[in-house]
């Protein structure tokens, strides 16, 4: 019989309250505040296993308040219940800066009288950005609240996870800077961020002494340097036959029963090397979706009045090339419309890890990845979320193919 001499590292116990290993646990650090504000938490499931996630951490500290984990709430009886009796005793708002989203500030003095402020149940969406847009998208209950945001003074203190622009910041500082302007007392919530800090500045010591030993350990080893993404060689040796595109679709929710196929009814596309732009909006085949208009962005008469698909398919087909370059976001808009039958050229480029290969990090949503190539938003190529899209692709690629080798050579 082999025996080993190796044996398995022991497990770092771990704090019961704060979930983190015991070496870094930031439980010393918490406040206790109470609240005339109820506070409503609904987090992502993947956010719950970020060690640096900030939800429980704000749960912890504030005593009224709820943490639910989950993504579909529609049909949650715990939330539906909170928010029933919030109907009633203090109204619910949705903190998330949607487009109609109201001013937390005009709020709070609207709601201030003789016998001070009425409170409010405050509903926040904890994940990345992508997942609390996910959330909001996908829960009719609550892209039925109203949404109130508040621009934050400075930017994001949470050093050790890159926010996708200077005014996103962690669900436990927007909730500090939200309870400070409900309440009156934006200094006593500031003391929300104590264990906060205490818990980026402990992790930014462990990660300054882990790069330290690989240092050590390093030598004077010589580092290649970084090679250029293929996909961005690629782009720009086919310049002239770049077509970007991007698909909206007429799409049932997978988990309803009785629903349909998705079918594209907005496609677009747009060629750099000419400025050409091609919009269609295609009347649907199927049932339209009753979610459809809205998450689009274009209202349900204009789609119905749309061109039929034999004048869809045609009209594409003597504007797409055999030699272009197809470049889009993801592969869904151009699976859908080759399940159709729709012509496509063969040659085809996901700017999706293409740009994340070019960043050396991950790219986020299409905003976002505008956001960390330090790309304002351009003018909508058309009317609806697909013109807004279609617009943002066409600058990723612009980018790409006049960037340098790596953004820290521009």
């Amino acid at each position: 019989m082999l025996s080993s001499s190796l044996t398995p590292a022991p497990f770092r116990p771990v704090c019961e309250r704060c979930r983190r290993p015991c070496s870094v646990c930031y439980c010393p650090s918490l406040v206790s505040l109470e609240t005339a504000t109820r506070v409503l938490l609904l987090q992502h499931p993947r956010e719950r296993h970020v060690a640096i996630g900030t939800a429980r951490l704000a749960h912890l500290c504030l005593p009224r308040s709820r943490l639910l984990l989950g993504v579909d709430f529609d049909d949650d009886a715990r939330l539906l219940d909170a928010l029933a009796v919030a109907r009633v005793e203090a109204p619910p708002y949705l903190l998330f800066p949607g487009p109609g989203a109201r001013d937390l500030r005009e709020l709070a003095a609207a709601r201030t009288g003789p016998a001070g402020a009425r409170p409010i149940t405050l509903v926040v969406v904890d994940g990345t950005w992508s997942q609390a847009r996910k959330l909001v998208r996908r829960n009719r209950v609550l892209a039925a609240l109203p949404q109130v945001a508040l621009a934050p003074p400075a930017p994001s203190r949470y050093r050790i996870r890159r926010e996708p622009a200077d005014h996103c910041v962690a669900t436990v500082e927007a909730l500090a800077l939200a309870l400070g302007v409900l309440e009156g007392a934006p200094e006593r919530f500031a003391s929300l961020l104590r264990p906060f800090d205490a818990m980026v500045d402990t992790q930014l010591g462990y990660v300054d002494r882990a790069r330290g030993a690989r240092h050590r350990h390093a030598g004077r080893r010589a580092r290649r340097p970084p090679r250029e993404p293929a996909a961005t060689v690629l782009l720009r040796q086919r310049a002239d036959d770049v077509l970007c595109v991007h698909g909206e679709a007429n799409a049932w929710p997978a988990r309803r029963p009785g629903g349909h196929p998705p079918e594209i009814v907005h496609w677009l596309a747009h060629r750099p090397s000419t400025g050409e732009t091609f919009e269609a909006v295609i009347a649907p085949r199927r049932p339209l979706a009753p979610a459809t208009p809205r998450h689009i962005g274009l209202p349900a008469e204009r789609l119905g009045a749309g061109e039929s698909w034999p004048s869809f398919t045609a009209r594409w087909a003597g504007f797409a090339r055999p030699g272009d370059l197809v470049c889009s976001w993801g592969r869904f808009p151009l699976d859908v419309l080759a399940g159709d039958g729709a012509s496509l050229p063969e040659a085809r480029i996901d700017l999706r890890p293409a740009a994340g290969a070019f960043l050396g990090a991950r790219t986020g949503t299409l905003e976002e990845c505008l956001a960390r190539l330090g790309l304002p938003a351009p003018a909508p190529l058309a009317a609806g979320r697909g013109g807004a899209r279609a617009a943002a692709l066409a600058a990723v690629a612009a980018r790409l193919l006049a960037a340098p080798r790596s953004l820290k050579d521009g």
